[in-house]
């Protein structure tokens, strides 16, 4: 922005407009950022600034630039406060008075100066001694005087018409924004907030990152259902109709309207700070008793003997361990304890850990497959890696953890991944959709007539300890299960 009284004055106006809204002082640096952008924005494409009509293109210019959603919803913020402020005294700035626009063209006495001036007592001459052409050219020089003032007080005149329509429509643009701002009031608010508010609540409870990106989507569709309606007016009215509208006009699963509602009675209650009132009378689908599948020890063989290293031992461990996909990926070489042929599962689901026993017949393999891992931790010492993956805090407490044996992963990726922000090289595990792809594979080549995932090995796994007369009690122990249902 210039340094012109107009933009001093913007500046002023906006800094007490982010005091009066609570933005966080240590965010006005950016919000004053993005008003600058603005401005010089609309300013070098020559578009209006008052006009809601140049956000958008403001935002696709920032979209272009490859700008994150989080910085583009705080510019669309910063704007929106822009908007609010008192329009009638900026303009009133922005407007260059008549007077000021004729010093520019020429003032009213810089023209006067410039007709020839005109004889108050023109001199008369005798008839005998001037001939009659110069009492005609006298006369003339007057009336082509008088012309051209009467010419410059026409312009004057049309220049002030000019100002006159010039202001008129710039407060036209005015209202009408205030107006449409107005009609629009409950809709179009930035939802920042909820976004920072749930990601710090969720960090703030140790919650998987799964949970922080289900809770965010569904508050992504619940803004949208809403149509950006402010935070502080959202009721439990909006609840109730955005589940009934997953109900009846989308037709969700059971289980996808509970999650749907865990997650806004979550953000109601620790991120808006509200309590939820009565909601029971929601339209809500039915929940059915699922039943899964299971499969038999032949069927297990059959898809195993299509599974190429390491996906069939990542197989055998669902099976032989009861455990979920992400707790088998997510091994390290301490959680094997050859000794007592014991397991440990750390941070299962709902941050909880377990100990299972290792099958014998794995054992070999196991073996095996530390010994490759250990070869490819002595070629990423030798390439200069800066470690593991590590979650938390754990790499500031203990500064060398990354790069020792014990903490690699007993699955490792098979390239290391660079990170963006520091250029750093870092091992990574298995991922998920690897395992998930190979087993469908599988499951195509033994054609075998059941829905399977991996998460069918785990419930075989329940279902044959049953079968083998096992106390459920034990059962509900080995899968880490807090209810026995």
């Amino acid at each position: 922005m210039s340094n012109d009284p107009c933009s001093k004055k913007i500046i002023v106006l906006f800094k007490e407009k982010l005091n009066s809204e609570l933005i966080n002082v240590t965010h006005h640096t950016y919000y004053n950022k993005w008003l600058r952008y603005y401005l010089d924005f609309c300013h070098k494409y020559r578009h209006f600034s008052f006009d809601c009509n140049s956000l958008p293109l403001f935002i696709k210019k920032l979209q272009d630039k490859k700008q994150t959603t989080f910085q583009i919803e705080q510019a669309k913020h910063a704007i929106s406060l822009f908007y609010t402020l008192d329009l009638d005294t900026v303009h009133q700035k922005q407007i260059k008075p008549l007077s000021q626009t004729q010093n520019d063209l020429g003032s009213n006495k810089t023209v006067n100066q410039s007709l020839p001036k005109q004889q108050t007592s023109p001199q008369i001459y005798n008839t005998n001694n001037t001939p009659d052409s110069s009492l005609t050219k006298i006369t003339q020089n007057m009336l082509d005087n008088k012309a051209k003032s009467e010419e410059y007080s026409s312009h004057s005149k049309q220049l002030q018409n000019f100002e006159t329509s010039k202001k008129n429509k710039m407060h036209e643009k005015v209202s009408t924004f205030n107006k449409n701002n107005s009609e629009n009031s409950v809709k179009g608010a930035s939802w920042v907030r909820a976004f920072n508010g749930l990601e710090n609540i969720i960090k703030l409870k140790h919650y998987s990152p799964k949970t922080l990106k289900s809770y965010s989507l569904w508050l992504s569709k619940f803004q949208a259902f809403t149509k950006s309606k402010p935070l502080d007016m959202l009721s439990d009215n909006d609840i109730k109709e955005f589940l009934t509208f997953l109900a009846v006009k989308k037709n969700v699963s059971a289980s996808t309207q509970n999650q749907a509602f865990n997650a806004l009675i979550f953000i109601f209650r620790h991120v808006l700070k509200k309590e939820p009132g009565n909601i029971k009378d929601t339209i809500r689908a039915r929940q059915k008793q699922h039943i899964p599948d299971v499969l038999s020890r032949d069927e297990i063989d059959s898809i195993v003997q299509h599974l190429s290293w390491p996906y069939d031992l990542v197989v055998k461990l669902l099976y032989g361990c009861g455990l979920r996909l992400f707790e088998c990926l997510k091994l390290r070489i301490q959680n094997f304890n050859f000794d007592s042929d014991i397991l440990t599962i750390r941070d299962g689901k709902g941050k909880k850990d377990r100990t299972v026993p290792i099958p014998q017949v794995l054992v070999p393999e196991l073996h095996k497959q530390i010994e490759y891992v250990k070869a490819v931790y002595m070629e990423d010492l030798k390439s200069g890696y800066n470690g593991t993956f590590l979650l938390d805090q754990l790499e500031k407490k203990y500064k060398r953890c990354a790069k020792e044996l014990i903490w690699q992963w007993f699955f490792p990726a098979y390239k290391l991944t660079q990170i963006p922000e520091t250029g750093e090289k870092r091992r990574y595990h298995l991922h998920e959709s690897h395992v998930q792809r190979e087993l469908k594979k599988a499951v195509q080549l033994t054609m075998i007539t059941k829905r399977i995932k991996c998460h069918t090995f785990r419930h075989s796994f329940a279902s044959h300890l049953i079968q083998a007369n096992y106390d459920i009690r034990t059962v509900q122990e080995l899968l880490g299960h807090s209810d026995i249902r």
